[in-house]
């Protein structure tokens, strides 16, 4: 298997475990198996948990910490993640965000993720919204 299949293998998996978590119980195990420890994402820097991230252990606002309560069901935490590309060193998926707010409110967005790897671990994340605008618009109602 190619280092560019590995890659894509392991960033699927960390899909998987993003969509089948539990939102009031949290299991870190596949992320700390799967990313660097000292790995960095790389957020649109005017969401709540926008900016840049480092390391396993992050405080303060984060993407589960904002999305856990807004995806009470499978259906909100399903991405569709599709594999756009992929190299020795990214891989480029195209995601869904989804949500619902206690309003009844939904949001359905795509996103674009460029992943980096080494030895065959996430370092760095990094995400663009298609639809940026929407997504705080949804948040700021939240």
């Amino acid at each position: 298997m190619s280092t560019s299949e590995k890659n894509v293998g392991v960033i699927l998996e960390i899909f998987h475990a993003l969509e089948h978590r539990d939102p009031h119980r949290p299991n870190l195990q596949p992320f700390q198996i799967l990313f660097d420890p000292d790995i960095e994402f790389h957020w649109p820097p005017s969401l709540p948990y926008g900016g840049t991230l480092r390391g396993l252990k992050i405080e303060g606002n984060t993407w589960s910490g904002t999305w856990d309560r807004l995806q009470p069901s499978a259906s909100e935490r399903r991405m569709d993640p599709r594999v756009v590309a992929a190299s020795d060193e990214e891989v480029v998926v195209l995601w869904r965000q989804r949500g619902i707010n206690s309003a009844g409110d939904q949001i359905d967005t795509p996103v674009l993720g460029l992943y980096r790897f080494r030895d065959e671990k996430l370092t760095r994340a990094q995400m663009f919204y298609f639809d940026l605008a929407s997504v705080l618009s949804f948040l700021e109602k939240s």
